[in-house]
């Protein structure tokens, strides 16, 4: 049997420490973004009795892992107990002690015993720990961020109303919100499920039933088609249009309620200012050329029916980087291989920030009454592709040697190429900066390191 502990001390209360854990979200949160698991099922909070399954893939093959939550204490500890799973033995206690009114100490207690016995330690207990070791810094060090990011809104919990709740960005930033002790329903095409506070929209057409839209402290606008992929005229359409009009229909719903919500959050992208070469870019700098710039602009302007009644924020999110989705899930392969280099000339410009301060800077804007208008979602020092290049393989330990020509990004992707990998954005946070907005990761090295678990 082996046994691992890690304890940490917080500056936030133990009842809002335990109290976030048991909230919806929490394993979502707490789960690092390299390790490829997912819940697929659940059956109550933390409490005595309540269940989990998880899947794990391993390449092409999945295992699944079932949980029982057992020996619940409010406010002081839950265990997770495997029922089946990949070993032989796993008990997780997490437990919560108080160290005075206005901190307390968190610790995580794991005692597992790996299949095969002693061959199975020989074979495995190194690299299990060290993954244990990993996955413990990197849950530490969140949930004191996300802890210390929630002490800053002093107001009531908010009722807020997400789209594009199941992307890559909303998906987090739910999780995220609902820790925080926030209730969140999702804007959904088909038909919401009966246990959800969720409301069918069609992007196109409205919202049938917009009394349902009553009584909202907040709305998140992040709905739209993935902009990946080669733009034919039809993918053209659909990219305009899912943001356009779909931005158009809700503004004009907001805007028609008797009681609105407060702060609208809408979605846009530091497409916006086009193909710049090093210009330094601010929310004050005017659009730029090219296809995304066009739609951006078009994006941001359907925002003006709800402007009337509400403050409304456009958030313009950069290159947001994350294993588990967007630009740095699909570079990892190639570089992890050894096959990573510069792209194209290396020389333009990625204003990158972390999925993290996404749902930071989100926040930030749902709280702070001083942010309206754009907003850059960026972190504070762009670098060029080379400069990118050479960090990311510094930090996996790869050798960048392999460069990728421009000619072949655009024989094999067209004017996906030009305008997302080729062209060269450098942007400044400026609102994000004059609203002290906190960032987790500013440097891109330590941001890698941190969603890559490299610490």
């Amino acid at each position: 049997m082996e046994t691992f502990v890690r304890r940490i001390r917080i500056e936030r209360p133990a009842v809002e420490v335990f109290r976030w854990h048991t909230r919806p979200g929490a394993f979502e949160r707490l789960n690092p973004p390299w390790e490829p698991v997912a819940i697929v099922a659940r059956n109550g909070g933390v409490t005595n009795g309540a269940l989990v399954v998880l899947r794990m893939r391993f390449g092409p093959l999945s295992q699944y892992w079932v949980a029982e939550h057992r020996d619940y204490e409010e406010g002081r500890q839950f265990r997770d107990v495997q029922v089946s799973g990949p070993f032989a033995h796993w008990v997780h206690t997490h437990r919560v002690a108080p160290d005075g009114p206005s901190a307390c100490y968190l610790e995580d207690h794991i005692e597992y015993a790996l299949p095969l016995g002693t061959l199975g330690h020989l074979g495995g207990g190194a690299v299990v720990r060290r993954k244990l070791e990993r996955m413990f810094t990197y849950r530490h060090r969140v949930l004191c961020d996300d802890l210390a990011a929630h002490a800053r809104h002093q107001g009531a919990p908010m009722n807020i109303l997400l789209s594009g709740a199941s992307g890559f960005v909303g998906t987090a930033l739910s999780a995220f919100l609902t820790t925080g002790g926030h209730t969140v329903a999702r804007l959904v095409r088909g038909q919401p499920r009966p246990d959800t506070q969720d409301i069918m929209w069609d992007p196109r057409h409205g919202i049938s039933d917009l009394a349902r839209l009553e009584g909202f402290d907040a709305v998140i606008h992040l709905a739209g088609e993935n902009i990946f992929g080669r733009w034919t005229a039809e993918k053209r359409a659909r990219i305009r249009d899912s943001r356009v009009s779909g931005t158009t229909t809700l503004c004009e719903a907001l805007a028609r309620l008797a009681s609105p919500p407060k702060v609208l959050v809408s979605a846009s992208a530091i497409g916006y200012y086009g193909h710049r070469a090093d210009e330094v870019l601010t929310e004050e700098s005017p659009v730029g050329p090219g296809f995304l710039a066009e739609v951006c602009q078009a994006w941001e302007a359907a925002t003006v029916a709800a402007q009337a009644r509400m403050r409304v924020v456009q958030a313009r999110i950069g290159i947001v980087l994350s294993p588990s989705g967007g630009a740095l899930g699909q570079m990892l392969i190639p570089f992890r291989l050894g096959l990573g280099g510069v792209i194209g000339s290396g020389e333009q410009y990625m204003s990158w920030v972390t999925l993290d301060d996404v749902l930071g800077a989100i926040h930030h804007a749902l709280i702070t009454e001083a942010v309206r208008g754009p907003m850059n979602v960026t972190a504070p020092q762009p670098v060029t592709n080379r400069e990118f290049t050479t960090i990311l393989g510094r930090v996996l330990k790869r050798p960048t040697v392999l460069p990728l020509p421009a000619r072949v990004l655009r024989l094999a992707l067209g004017d996906m190429a030009e305008e997302l990998l080729l062209s060269s954005a450098r942007v400044q946070p400026r609102q994000l900066e004059h609203t002290h907005y906190p960032f987790r990761q500013p440097d891109l090295d330590g941001a890698l390191r941190q969603v890559l678990g490299k610490l």
